[in-house]
């Protein structure tokens, strides 16, 4: 894996080897950022999350491209190890932190620690991902109008009343990931409390 675009384009990034950990492909990648480009235009300071991290390869490109901080969260220990190893790598150490939980049960956020920009690639088949937007809901992560990008397989493309009741979906596409099986990439935005009623 190599970062795509921006001050740390063509570097490595090492991923976790096997299944378990799916990383996100180049294209794919490169279809997510695109996405957002034509939505937000810049990355310039922009607080990124990167929810069931695996390598760290989306905030990671994140700041390639601008972002002013990014927080990487995974409940795996050898998943840390690496995103660990790719941040010293690049020398992001002071723009980054590594938080080790449940990206389902991320608790309140901390004084201050609110993101614009939240990246979810959670295991497939298992109802993390809408989970993990109650659980940034509910804990205060997410700024008014943040943008969040939500991979799910294409068969799983609807979203819980609940969860929908925080979003609006603002642009899907569909691509294909490198196991064979077709996948939806899902831009959405958190409305502020006058959008969402």
């Amino acid at each position: 894996m190599r970062i795509i675009a921006g001050e740390w384009r063509g570097r490595t990034i090492i991923a976790p080897p096997g299944e378990a950990t799916r990383p996100t492909a180049d294209r794919t990648r490169e279809t997510l950022f695109s996405m957002l480009v034509s939505r937000l235009g810049s990355f310039e300071g922009l607080r990124v999350a990167d929810l069931f991290a695996g390598s760290g390869g989306l905030g990671l490109e994140a700041l390639s491209r601008g972002a002013r901080f990014a927080l990487m969260v995974d409940d795996s220990a050898q998943a840390r190890g690496l995103i660990r190893e790719n941040v010293t790598t690049l020398g992001l150490g002071g723009v980054t932190r590594l938080l080790r939980r449940d990206a389902t049960k991320l608790g309140d956020a901390p004084t201050g620690e609110r993101y614009n920009l939240v990246f979810l690639d959670p295991p497939y088949g298992k109802g993390l991902g809408q989970l993990a937007l109650i659980s940034l809901r509910d804990g205060g992560w997410l700024v008014d109008g943040a943008a969040i990008m939500n991979q799910v397989p294409i068969c799983r493309c609807s979203y819980a009343p609940y969860a929908r009741a925080m979003i609006r979906i603002c642009r899907e596409e569909s691509f294909h990931q490198r196991q064979g099986y077709e996948a939806l990439l899902t831009m959405m935005t958190r409305g502020t409390e006058a959008q969402k009623a």
